[in-house]
C-alpha cells in the first residue's frame, strides 16, 4: 500500500511523511477518523514507507523488496493486532484471514471483518493475552535490523485489558512505533489516549471519492460524481453504492421536481409508483442525492459565489433551483422531509406511503413558496 493508493487525506500523508522524514515519530500515534476514511490504508502505506528500501520525499517506491513484504503484508517487523472472538483469541490465529481481508477490502469495517470469521453475534475483542503477545513480540530485536512497527487496528475492542500495554506505550523498545487505528475515542481507554499523539483524519471530499473509484475503474464519470455526493465521506460507503449498481439518479430527480413545481399529481403517482418498487438501499441513496442537491442550491441562492462540489448537470440543475429565490425557510421544510423520509425507509416503513406523504410535503411546500412575495 503506498501512500498514492489511499484515497484522500492529504494532509494526513504530508505529516506522516514529515514525521519519519525528520525522526520525530512518535512512538504511539492514534489515527482517528470515522469508518471508510482510510484509517489502516494510510498505517499500511506509513509501514511501507517505513520499510521501502529506495523511498521518495512523497511516497515508497513500490518495488523493492520491502515494500513487497508489506504490500503483502508479510514482513517479519509489521505486526498485526485486530478484534477476534474468544476468550482467550490471539490475532496470529486469524491472520492469514486478516491479510486476505485487508488486501481485498483495505476500507472494509470491523463489523464486515468479524462477520467474515464466523463471528455473527459473538462480540469481537482484544484480549489480555493478544496484548502480552504484542509485548513478547516487540521486546525481540528487529529480525531485518531496522525498525519494528505494530499496528492495533480498532484499539476501541481493547477494554480495560489495554491497561497491560501501558508501559510498553510509555517506554517501547528502540525504533519501535505504535500505530493505533481507531474511529472513535469514546470506547478507548483514557490512560491510553493520554499515551498517544493524535492524528484526525477528514471525511474524504466529494471530488476525492469520485477521483478514487474513476481511478480503480469501478465508475464512469457521472456515476462516481454522484456517489461522491451521497457517501457521506466514507469511501468504503462509496464501494457499497458501487456494488449497488446505482444509475444515473439526475433523471428521476429532475422529473419527480418538475411535477410537484407544475401541480402535475400524475407524474407525483409515477414517481411514488416507480419508486417504491426500488430497493430500501436504492429510495435512501436517491433521498440522500436529492439532499445534496437542495443543499448546494440554498448555498447558491444567499451565497452565489460559495464553493460547490456537484457535477456540472447537478450543478446546473441546482442553479436553476436557486434562481427560483426559494425563503430559506421552504429550503428547511424541504430538507427535514427529506431526513425524515431516509429515517422511515430506513427503519423498513411502507415504502409507498413514505414517499406519498414525502411528495405532499415538498409539492405543499413548493405551492406556499410560489405564492409569497419576492
Amino acid at each position: 500500500m503506498q501512500f498514492s493508493d489511499v484515497v484522500g487525506q492529504a494532509a494526513a500523508k504530508q505529516n506522516l511523511i514529515q514525521m519519519w522524514q525528520s525522526g520525530r515519530m512518535p512512538h504511539a500515534l492514534l489515527m482517528l477518523g470515522q469508518e471508510g476514511t482510510g484509517g489502516l490504508p494510510l498505517a499500511l502505506a506509513l509501514a511501507q514507507y517505513a520499510f521501502c528500501e529506495a523511498k521518495t520525499e512523497t511516497d515508497s517506491c513500490g518495488r523493492c523488496p520491502g515494500c513487497q513484504k508489506v504490500s503483502r503484508m508479510e514482513h517479519a517487523d509489521l505486526h498485526f493486532s485486530y478484534p477476534a472472538f474468544g476468550p482467550k483469541v490471539l490475532s496470529k490465529q486469524y491472520i492469514q484471514a486478516f491479510r486476505n481481508f485487508v488486501l481485498e477490502r483495505p476500507y472494509g469495517s470491523s463489523y464486515d471483518w468479524l462477520q467474515s470469521i464466523g463471528a455473527e453475534n459473538k462480540q469481537g475483542n482484544i484480549t489480555a493475552e493478544e496484548c502480552r503477545s504484542i509485548i513478547d513480540m516487540l521486546t525481540l530485536k528487529a529480525y531485518e535490523g531496522g525498525p519494528k512497527i505494530q499496528i492495533i487496528w480498532r484499539p476501541e475492542y481493547l477494554g480495560k485489558e489495554g491497561n497491560i500495554l501501558l508501559k510498553l506505550i510509555e517506554e517501547p523498545p528502540d525504533q519501535t512505533t505504535l500505530l493505533f487505528v481507531a474511529e472513535s475515542t469514546e470506547e478507548i481507554l483514557g490512560t491510553i489516549l493520554s499515551r498517544t499523539q493524535l492524528l484526525r483524519l477528514r471525511p474524504i471530499s466529494p471530488t476525492e471519492v469520485a477521483a478514487g473509484l474513476r481511478q480503480r475503474g469501478l465508475a464512469d464519470e457521472r456515476q462516481a460524481a454522484q456517489i461522491g455526493q451521497i457517501c457521506a465521506g466514507s469511501f468504503s460507503e462509496a464501494l457499497n453504492l458501487v456494488a449497488q449498481g446505482e444509475g444515473d439518479m439526475l433523471p428521476a430527480l429532475r422529473e419527480w421536481f418538475n411535477a410537484l413545481a407544475m401541480n402535475n399529481g400524475f407524474g407525483m403517482i409515477r414517481f411514488v409508483n416507480l419508486w417504491s418498487k426500488a430497493g430500501r438501499e436504492s429510495i435512501i441513496n436517491l433521498l440522500s442525492f436529492t439532499l445534496s442537491v437542495l443543499e448546494a442550491a440554498l448555498r447558491l441562492s444567499y451565497l452565489p459565489e460559495t464553493h460547490h462540489s456537484l457535477p456540472p448537470q447537478e450543478a446546473k440543475f441546482a442553479r436553476k433551483l436557486a434562481d427560483r429565490r426559494l425563503p430559506a425557510d421552504t429550503y428547511r421544510v424541504m430538507i427535514q422531509a427529506l431526513t425524515k423520509a431516509s429515517f422511515r425507509i430506513e427503519r423498513n416503513a411502507y415504502s409507498k406511503s413514505v414517499l406519498l406523504a414525502l411528495s405532499i410535503q415538498m409539492q405543499h411546500a413548493l405551492q406556499t413558496a410560489s405564492m409569497q412575495p419576492h
